[in-house]
């Protein structure tokens, strides 16, 4: 019932502040950027965090904190959460192109381990992109959890161990409970690896299937009601 009444007010706001072009729409896209899409949380806490010199992981960020980033000789944000309808994507698409910031949009799921196809364009994606960078989701907890793993070991050739640590409590991250899927994913490898030496990208073409490792990953009942009812994770 809440979540239907939420969806019902994020709609008549969205229809009713446009592309916000007039300072009445303005407020009602800030409206809906901090209680629609939960900003007022990330108010008081943005989750930025290092991941190497090059990049920077984090929760959607507010319009000045673009521009900070944009001072700071940021040249790319990767958005983990990918274009949508909501005025948190206007007001980001709008202070990326004004602070000189490329704004790449690339979707990446936190209850679903990544496909074979995925994780090859994000390989390419890394090569592409300039640096230095910031990867975000909306929180900066699984997404971007997962996301800087993975840049940490395809893009920079950290050990995978090393680079699985970005899935952790202290950035948000509840292994618990659904989410808890993206760290199976690294776990699998690891295993497979150990077994029988085989090297991830042969292990990605001939015996990863995230359809058979979504089907046997439980999560924990506790680890979901906080992920998906307290949270409120995407």
């Amino acid at each position: 019932m809440f979540k239907q009444q939420t969806r019902k007010i994020g709609n008549s706001l969205r229809a009713a502040r446009a592309e916000a072009d007039t300072p009445w729409r303005r407020t009602l896209a800030w409206f809906e950027a901090l209680f629609v899409d939960h900003g007022v949380f990330r108010l008081l806490f943005w989750n930025m965090r290092r991941v190497s010199d090059a990049m920077w992981r984090g929760a959607q960020p507010h319009p000045w904190q673009i521009r900070a980033l944009g001072r700071r000789g940021v040249k790319t944000i990767l958005n983990l959460r990918g274009p949508r309808d909501c005025a948190t994507y206007l007001f980001e698409k709008k202070t990326a192109a004004d602070a000189g910031i490329t704004l790449v949009d690339f979707v990446m799921t936190s209850r679903e381990p990544p496909s074979a196809e995925r994780l090859r364009d994000l390989k390419a994606l890394f090569e592409r992109i300039e640096y230095p960078a910031l990867m975000h989701c909306k929180s900066g907890a699984d997404r971007a959890g997962i996301t800087s793993a993975l840049y940490l070991f395809l893009h920079e050739g950290r050990p995978i161990e090393e680079a699985q640590k970005q899935l952790a409590l202290k950035y948000g991250h509840i292994r618990q409970g659904r989410t808890g899927v993206l760290d199976r994913f690294f776990e699998a490898y690891i295993e497979a690896r150990d077994e029988t030496g085989i090297d991830f990208w042969t292990w990605v073409d001939t015996v990863y299937d995230p359809v058979a490792l979504r089907a046997d990953f439980h999560a924990g009942m506790v680890g979901n009601l906080i992920v998906d009812k307290l949270l409120r994770r995407e």
